[in-house]
């Protein structure tokens, strides 16, 4: 089946996760750190101590992810999905009204539950149940909807900040969260439900089996790929988290920078979908020890400049990585574990991410309040993607020699 025949064929189903996706972003990092500055005069914060708001409320988001995300094999993504994004518009109300300190932690708990949890969560568990040969590439057009997020949205809202008020810009993100319900629900007006798309189109994990939760942590695959889980979210959050920070240290305006975004996204998006066609082709696992090396590279070039030009180089060399975990991560789950239980699975992976990410800001927060700035933390953050690779690589080559073998 050709790419444009498979675009027209599941042109609903892809639709709404390229929509489910682009919803996420009013709770990802690179939303809410566009407003850092301000959130930080508004309520006289320090790095480190904002660092610590967000990585207590991301925590705790992510505690809450390991019960709620099985809620994926059980509901319809038409009911599970629309409420997410009513909760996810009520959160960014409530930072739009936020007057004290104390309130902070929950509101990111709202804010990265509904936002990166669970509507990145229902993307990738949706792709991966209802696609199986074309797995790959039907996470790659859903991932766009990320992307396009990441591109577009930073360059709208800081050009909105020169004329509004940031808490109105709020406003505005709740809105557009609520407008996205009511297509949502057209793109999957014929969706059926999670159990009967298990039943009618099983695809088998290790051992030709389908896998549970308790088992795959019992597993030392789970343990071995911890890390390469963990880290991307943990690091890449980071360095959009800091963004301003980055910005004033390497000498450029935050306007800068953020221009640089679009560009790396156009790489995120080709990354995306080779490794989309690469799933397809070649299977998940033969490929998951390339997915953090570019990260290696990327970071060593974006902490060893002061360059702009250089910098770009940087994050289109991580934007490679980032592409591919894209796609990667969820059809390895779905090829290695099978699709039964991947909403119960999946829930774990997607709760290390979410717990990475509030990890990661805290840290690099405290080692800045402390004095040592994020490029320069990027040498030890490189260093940590070196071990991860040497990790997955172990725990994917040991997983290889029982995919295919019999219960």
């Amino acid at each position: 089946m050709s790419f444009l025949t498979f675009l027209k064929s599941n042109a609903n189903w892809l639709a709404a996760g390229f929509l489910m996706a682009f919803t996420s972003s009013y709770g990802q990092t690179f939303f809410i750190s566009i407003f850092a500055g301000e959130i930080r005069a508004e309520f006289d914060l320090t790095n480190g101590q904002w660092g610590g708001i967000y990585t207590l409320g991301t925590t705790a988001s992510a505690l809450i992810m390991v019960w709620a995300g099985s809620l994926t094999d059980i509901l319809r993504v038409r009911v599970l999905a629309p409420f997410t994004f009513a909760a996810l518009a009520a959160s960014c109300l409530w930072m739009a009204g936020a007057r004290s300190v104390w309130a902070l932690p929950l509101i990111i708990l709202a804010l990265r539950f509904f936002g990166q949890g669970m509507c990145s969560h229902i993307t990738t568990v949706a792709m991966s149940r209802w696609f199986i040969a074309s797995r790959g590439r039907a996470l790659a057009v859903a991932a766009l909807g990320f992307s396009v997020g990441t591109a577009f949205l930073p360059l709208v809202f800081v050009a909105l900040k020169g004329r509004f008020d940031w808490r109105a810009l709020w406003v505005l993100a709740a809105f557009m969260a609520l407008a996205a319900i009511l297509p949502l629900m057209a793109l999957l007006r014929r969706e059926r439900t999670p159990q009967s798309i298990a039943r009618e189109t099983p695809a088998l994990g290790m051992g030709g089996r389908h896998w549970r939760r308790g088992e795959m942590m019992k597993h030392n695959l789970f343990w071995l790929l911890l890390p390469a889980i963990l880290g991307p979210a943990a690091w890449n959050t980071s360095l959009f988290f800091h963004q301003v920070h980055y910005a004033q240290v390497q000498g450029w305006t935050h306007a800068q920078f953020v221009a640089l975004i679009p560009v790396f996204t156009i790489i995120v998006v080709g990354s995306t979908f080779v490794s989309g066609w690469a799933v397809d082709r070649f299977g998940a696992g033969r490929l998951m020890y390339l997915m953090l090396l570019p990260y290696v590279l990327g970071y060593l070039v974006l902490g060893g400049t002061t360059s702009l030009g250089m910098a770009l180089l940087g994050l289109c060399i991580t934007a490679l990585g980032i592409g591919a975990m894209a796609t990667l991560p969820g059809a390895f789950a779905a090829e290695y574990y099978g699709t039964k239980h991947i909403g119960s699975i999946k829930a774990i992976w997607t709760a290390t991410m979410v717990f990475g990410s509030a990890v990661g800001p805290g840290i690099t927060g405290w080692f800045i309040d402390q004095g040592v700035n994020f490029p320069q933390q990027m040498i030890w953050i490189a260093a940590y993607f070196t071990i991860a690779t040497a990790l997955l690589a172990l725990g994917v080559e040991k997983a290889r020699r029982v995919l295919a073998a019999p219960a």
